[in-house]
């Protein structure tokens, strides 16, 4: 499923073919890549596209090796919560 993202966010996603992901099950990647690097109008963007709870639950459930340690420590400050760090196998 095809959605329009806007441009700051599509930045965000530099590496992936924004014209096919879908909101829902590209949730978490969106979220993770919108917090490590996007711009404050992504950010925006990001809170009125998603529920707080649901992005609350990237930060503390973050991907292994795909956080910038000081964005995942910003947000993890922010959200209140406690990052828990997956392995990668």
């Amino acid at each position: 499923m095809a959605n329009a993202l806007p441009d700051p966010v599509r930045a965000a996603l530099w590496s992936y073919d924004t014209e096919h992901m879908d909101l829902v099950l590209h949730a978490e990647r969106i979220i993770t890549n919108v917090l490590n690097i996007g711009t404050h109008e992504a950010v925006q963007w990001l809170f009125v596209t998603y529920d707080r709870s649901v992005i609350s639950s990237v930060v503390e459930q973050p991907r292994p090796g795909e956080w910038n340690r000081k964005s995942l420590n910003f947000w993890s400050l922010l959200f209140d919560v406690e990052p828990r760090i997956r392995t990668r196998f």
